[in-house]
């Protein structure tokens, strides 16, 4: 092994929350760091990736949570560094929905099946915190969702916004906007306009040697006074104390080992947290077949089995004239998806396209495919919060 090399505090991950953290460091005058980041970049699961011509975004690609009477700090360091983005408007998406034949649902029929869905929603939300917590007897059981109409709806409702059918809100008070991310330079120059603040960077690149890239972190031990961090290449970093900043589905894995193991309580929050997997597949065509205009950037595909290719982006909003559509997988058919071959996902996708616009339509030129669950240093896309009824289970996850 290298010989170990002493720092104040180690920050594992170079994410949103690893820099962020490093951050608020060295502004407090703890500038004796080092982040160690399993990748070749930073960022974590705010990734950009040249596609068809642009920078899409393959994680985080939405401000979500503007225009409350608090202010969302992202949407203040988007304003503040001149991140281009523009408003999602999903009011129309229920009347965009096609059927496999090619038609839209009228669309009284949408409203009607939206607003049940909704009073659905909110009585299961309902039921299932009288579940976590008091239970009144008061609980009512609702029909679970069944037509390609329904199925697609619920979708949308639930998957499409949280990866998975629990309405919950965790920024009720930052508003109820979202803006799109549409820059070139990507969602991730934020992350570097908030490095530039303590790090030593240059035209664009930081070049500070406090951050370590391709240092996959397997083993964190309490040692003496302080903390030994091993890397799988066998690189050895002492520290006063650690921060690790990776995602729920990493620790839930056996990427890290904590030596001793980690108390049960703790162990005990970490797996009670939720990783969804949200996978937004991009294809590129030779030119547009899709509806545009006002009410028109979303749309969506009915079919008997739910989350099947359902809900679609087409791109001219982000980058008009690209021709390039985004179809959002989640969970369980993220992860088939994954598994197979990107030749099959094509072939699918392009069998549901031609449902919806006809036999007539283009091959797609080329087709992207991010795998966040099985990259093993995100395994998965994003953590919601269970339904608990207090804040114990987030204090025992941030507790040292």
């Amino acid at each position: 092994m290298d010989s170990p090399s002493r720092s104040s505090v180690i920050v594992v991950g170079a994410g949103i929350s690893g820099i962020s953290a490093a951050k608020v460091l060295a502004e407090n005058g703890i500038k004796d760091l080092v982040i160690l980041e399993a990748s070749d970049r930073i960022g974590g699961r705010i990734r950009k990736e040249n596609f068809g011509g642009v920078s899409v975004e393959l994680g985080a690609g939405w401000i979500v949570g503007v225009g409350g009477k608090e202010s969302n700090p992202v949407w203040e360091l988007a304003n503040e560094f001149g991140l281009r983005t523009y408003f999602a408007d999903y009011s129309n998406v229920r009347y965009n929905i096609y059927d496999r034949s090619g038609k839209i649902f009228p669309r009284g029929i949408a409203a009607d099946s939206y607003k049940k869905a909704v009073e659905s929603a909110i009585q299961k939300f309902w039921n299932e915190e009288d579940v976590g917590g008091s239970d009144n007897g008061s609980t009512s059981k609702t029909d679970p969702p069944s037509t390609p109409l329904e199925l697609a709806i619920d979708f949308i409702l639930h998957d499409f916004e949280m990866a998975e059918a629990v309405p919950l809100c965790t920024f009720r008070d930052l508003g109820k906007s979202e803006f799109s991310v549409a820059d070139e330079r990507g969602f991730d120059y934020l992350l570097y306009k908030m490095a530039e603040d303590f790090m030593f960077t240059s035209e664009g690149k930081i070049l500070d040697s406090r951050l370590k890239l391709n240092q996959v972190v397997r083993e964190i031990l309490h040692w003496g006074s302080g903390v030994r961090v091993i890397t799988e290449d066998g690189c050895v970093y002492e520290a006063n104390y650690v921060i690790v900043s990776v995602s729920i589905g990493v620790l839930q894995s056996d990427l890290v080992a904590f030596k001793p193991l980690l108390p049960g309580w703790k162990l005990e929050a970490i797996q009670k947290c939720e990783i969804m997997v949200y996978t937004k597949i991009f294809l590129k065509f030779p030119y547009r077949f899709w509806p545009t205009g006002p009410g028109k950037e979303f749309f969506i595909y009915a079919h008997d089995r739910r989350g099947y290719y359902t809900f679609w982006q087409q791109m001219e909003n982000t980058y008009p004239g690209s021709n390039i559509l985004s179809v959002t997988l989640t969970n369980g058919e993220s992860n088939r998806v994954e598994a197979q071959a990107d030749e099959d996902t094509l072939r699918e996708a392009m069998e549901v396209l031609r449902d919806m616009f006809g036999p007539n339509i283009p091959d797609a030129i080329d087709i992207l495919v991010p795998r966040w669950w099985n990259n093993r240093f995100q395994r998965g896309s994003y953590s919601n919060h269970p339904i608990i009824p207090n804040t114990q289970l987030v204090h025992d996850l941030r507790l040292q």
